[in-house]
C-alpha cells in the first residue's frame, strides 16, 4: 500500500482534478479510501464504482450512486447494496434471485420490499441458508409459513422475525401446532446421535460448539426458543413459561423483556446464575421493590449493571458507589436527575457520587465551578471537560492536582492555545495528555512540534491543520506508516506538494 496516496485520498482539501487522478490509478485499497471522501461528484462516484464494485457497494449504501450507475449482472454486489437501500429497480430482484452464487441470493433474501414471487421463488431456494435469511426478515404471512418449514434452521430464524406473528411466536416457543422438523444443520452432516466436539479438531468444520442432534434436533430447538424469547413480539404468557426452564441461557433472555409479570420478575430474582440476575438488573421493567432486593445481592456483575438502571432510587444508588465499579459512563439516573437531585448529589459527602455527577455536560454554571474547585481529584478529573470553565479554573485544577488531571484539562473544548502549551510543557510529562492537546481544535504550532517527539501522539498531530507545512511535508517520509498517513491527509499540505505526490 502507497500510504502517501491512501492519506491524499482523505485528505479534505485536495483539489477535485487530484481526485480524477487518484481515480484513475487507484487500486483497491486506494478505491476504498476515496469512496469514503463526501464530496466525490456525481461523476467521479460513477467512475469509481464503474472500476471497483466494493467501492461501489460502500457508495451505493451512502446513497451516492444511482440505478443508473450500475449494471446488476456484472456488479451483483452493488445491485443488492442499492436494492437494501430501497434505490435498486424492481426487476433487479428477478435476475438476482437466479444468480448461480448463494451468496447473492442470500443476500438477496435480506432486502426490504422484494415482489411476492421473488419471495416466493427465494423460498423454495435448494439453499437452507437463503431460505433462512428469507425467514428473518420476510412478511408475517410468509414468516407463517416458513414457520412450519422442515428445516429446523429456517424456524430459527422465523423466531427471530419480529414480523413473525405472536400466535406462530408462541407455537414455535412451545413446539404446539406445528408439525416436527425433519432436518438441522447437525443431522445434514452427520450421523446421529451426534454432539459436536466443543474442541473440534476439524479445520473446515461449521458447527458451533455443543450443537448436537438425537433426531430431535435438540440444539436447534434451543436456538429456536432462546431467538423467540428474545423477539418482543412473542405473547409474554407464553414466555413467561420459562422462568424456571434448565437452560441458563432461556432464562438469560426472559430476563431481558420488558413485558413479564411481576411475579415472573421476582423468580427471575432467586435465579441461582448470577448472569440471569445481572441481566434482570439492569431490566427497565422491574419495579422499585426488586431493585432494592437486587440492590442486596453480591453475585458478579449484578450490582454493577443495576447501578445502570434508568429508574434506580438515589439512595441505592448512593450505596452502590461504594459497592462496585461503575465504569467511567454516564450513569442514566444521574444523566435524569432533576436539579433538586442534582443539587443534592452535589452536595454529597461521597466523592464517587460527586464524580459521578460531574460527568455530565449541562451542569448549572455554580454546580459546575463548585465541583471544579472539588479537594479530590477523580472529581475534577471528571469535571475538566466541562465546557464553559474558565482559563484561570482549568489552571487552578492543575496548580492543585497536576499530571492526575492533565489528560482531562487538555480535553476541554474551551482550553486555549496559551494553556494547550503549557500542559505541553508540564513536567513530569503526561503521554495522555499528549494526544489530546495533539487533536484539540486551539492547539499551536509550539504544542504540535512538542507532541511530535512522543509516539503515541504524533500519529494525531501529524493531522493537525495548525502545523507548518514544512513540517508537515518532512513526515511525508516518516518510518510510521501512521505518521505518513496522517501527513498526507493533513489539508495544510501544500497544493504543489499535493500535486508533486499524484500519479
Amino acid at each position: 500500500m502507497n500510504h502517501v496516496l491512501y492519506g491524499l485520498a482523505a485528505n479534505p482539501a485536495l483539489p477535485s482534478e487530484l481526485v480524477d487522478r487518484l481515480i484513475a490509478a487507484a487500486d483497491t485499497d486506494l478505491a476504498d479510501a476515496l469512496a469514503g471522501r463526501p464530496d466525490l461528484s456525481r461523476a467521479q462516484a460513477a467512475a469509481l464504482a464503474s472500476r471497483f464494485e466494493q467501492a461501489a457497494v460502500r457508495l451505493a449504501y451512502e446513497g451516492r450512486l444511482a440505478a443508473d450507475d450500475i449494471d446488476p449482472v456484472a456488479q451483483p454486489r452493488a445491485a443488492l447494496a442499492l436494492l437494501d437501500e430501497r434505490a435498486g429497480l424492481p426487476q433487479w430482484a428477478q435476475v438476482l434471485a437466479a444468480d448461480p452464487l448463494v451468496e447473492h441470493r442470500e443476500k438477496l433474501a435480506a432486502c426490504p420490499d422484494l415482489p411476492v414471487e421473488v419471495a416466493r421463488t427465494l423460498a423454495t431456494d435448494p439453499e437452507v441458508r437463503v431460505v433462512a435469511e428469507l425467514a428473518l426478515w420476510t412478511t408475517p404471512d410468509l414468516a407463517s409459513q416458513l414457520a412450519q418449514h422442515p428445516h429446523a434452521e429456517v424456524r430459527s430464524a422465523v423466531a427471530a422475525n419480529e414480523a413473525t406473528p405472536p400466535a406462530v411466536l408462541a407455537a414455535l416457543l412451545t413446539g404446539a401446532g406445528l408439525p416436527p422438523a425433519r432436518s438441522c444443520l447437525v443431522c445434514d452432516r452427520e450421523s446421529t446421535p451426534f454432539v459436536h466436539d466443543p474442541h473440534c479438531p476439524r479445520p473446515d468444520c461449521e458447527l458451533p460448539p455443543g450443537a448436537a442432534c438425537d433426531g430431535s434436533h435438540q440444539s436447534t430447538v434451543h436456538d429456536i426458543q432462546q431467538m423467540a424469547l428474545r423477539n418482543p413480539a412473542t405473547p409474554a404468557t407464553a414466555a413467561a413459561g420459562f422462568a424456571d426452564h434448565p437452560s441458563m441461557l432461556l432464562r438469560h433472555e426472559l430476563a431481558a423483556r420488558t413485558d413479564l409479570s411481576p411475579q415472573a420478575y421476582a423468580r427471575l430474582a432467586e435465579d441461582p446464575i448470577p448472569g440471569v440476575r445481572a441481566q434482570l438488573a439492569d431490566n427497565p421493567a422491574i419495579d422499585e421493590a426488586l431493585i432494592r432486593t437486587l440492590a442486596t445481592d453480591r453475585g458478579h456483575d449484578v450490582q454493577r449493571r443495576l447501578a445502570h438502571h434508568p429508574r434506580l432510587p438515589l439512595d441505592v444508588l448512593v450505596r452502590l458507589t461504594d459497592a462496585t465499579r461503575l465504569g467511567s459512563p454516564l450513569l442514566p439516573r444521574i444523566a435524569a436527575a432533576s436539579p433538586a437531585e442534582v443539587e443534592e448529589l452535589a452536595a454529597s459527602p461521597h466523592p464517587t457520587v460527586r464524580m459521578l455527577l460531574a460527568r455530565r455536560r449541562d451542569l448549572p454554571a455554580e454546580i459546575r465551578d463548585a465541583l471544579a474547585r472539588d479537594p479530590d481529584a477523580k472529581v475534577v478529573k471528571s469535571i475538566a471537560p466541562h465546557p464553559g470553565l474558565a482559563e484561570a479554573q482549568l489552571q487552578a485544577m492543575v496548580e492543585r492536582h497536576g499530571s492526575r488531571v492533565l489528560a482531562k484539562v487538555a480535553t476541554n473544548p474551551d482550553a486555549s492555545a496559551a494553556l494547550l502549551e503549557q500542559l505541553a510543557r508540564h513536567q513530569p510529562p503526561v503521554q495522555k495528555a499528549f494526544r489530546e492537546i495533539a487533536r484539540h481544535r486551539h492547539t499551536t504550532a509550539p504544542a504540535l512540534l512538542t507532541c511530535l517527539t512522543y509516539r503515541q501522539a504524533r500519529p494525531i498531530a501529524a493531522g493537525h491543520p495548525a502545523l507548518p507545512p514544512p513540517v508537515i511535508i518532512e513526515l511525508l517520509t516518516d518510518d510510521n506508516w501512521q505518521v505518513v498517513e496522517a501527513a498526507a491527509a493533513n489539508p495544510s499540505l501544500p497544493p504543489a506538494s499535493m500535486q508533486r505526490l499524484v500519479p
